[in-house]
């Protein structure tokens, strides 16, 4: 999918937009390679000028700290996220197969290739994954959230629950059932990649992974809720 896309973030996340410049778009670009090799615990902005060969005043122009960099991350891959669930659920009236859409649309945007060629793709799911709960389970989340910190998960997680409430206007919990697809499709591949006992979706050497297991999973518990009895 080759596209022509800006994506609003936060201002607050940094102090220069890193996509305005060339530099800016290599500090994202090796920044998310990095973090995906060593972890966010053991990144640091002195390791990320290294591996770039820049200096670490050149990226402390463009990000205050690693905290607000990973939060920059994640919002760049919600916000795609959200455009993706738009553009694929374009014209489409009937709630449920909304919500179909937005289930195959959180899995599919795992497997396919992000609009800039600065991001890698692979990569930067696994951070989603792996470090993005870091993001908000922090001691400061309250002031961060105030500041909108976290705008664009909420934003898409908003999105879901109104499809849910089309579907069922009384339905009780629609904000939590909306957030629970977003976890479970993430936390359910990292189960199945890293501690298979926890859930029932498998990688094997054949299948090479879980997607559609994945997407029947979330389909049997997000909209199975909603099957006539």
């Amino acid at each position: 999918m080759s596209l022509a896309i800006q994506f609003t973030i936060n201002p607050n996340l940094f102090l220069r937009d890193p996509l305005e410049t060339k530099l800016g778009k290599r500090i994202i670009k090796h920044g998310i390679e990095l973090m995906d090799e060593i972890g966010l615990e053991s990144f640091t902005f002195k390791k990320l000028a290294t591996a770039m060969g820049s200096t670490e005043a050149s990226i402390y122009r463009y990000f205050e700290n690693k905290h607000l960099f990973l939060t920059y991350l994640l919002s760049w891959y919600w916000e795609w996220v959200k455009f993706r669930i738009d553009f694929n659920s374009m014209n489409v009236t009937d709630p449920q197969e909304r919500l179909k859409i937005v289930i195959k649309t959180i899995v599919d945007t795992i497997r396919l290739s992000t609009p800039a060629e600065y991001i890698d793709r692979d990569a930067l799911h696994r951070i989603v994954v792996i470090e993005g709960p870091k993001a908000y389970h922090n001691k400061h989340v309250d002031t961060e959230n105030r500041k909108g910190y976290f705008a664009t998960y909420k934003s898409l997680t908003k999105k879901i629950a109104d499809i849910i409430l089309e579907i069922d206007p009384k339905f009780p919990y629609p904000r939590t059932h909306a957030s629970n697809l977003v976890e479970m499709a993430n936390n359910y591949l990292y189960f199945a990649e890293h501690l298979p006992g926890l859930t029932d979706i498998s990688i094997s050497p054949e299948k090479k992974d879980c997607m559609g297991d994945l997407e029947n999973l979330l389909e049997y518990f997000i909209l199975g809720i909603f099957k006539k009895k």
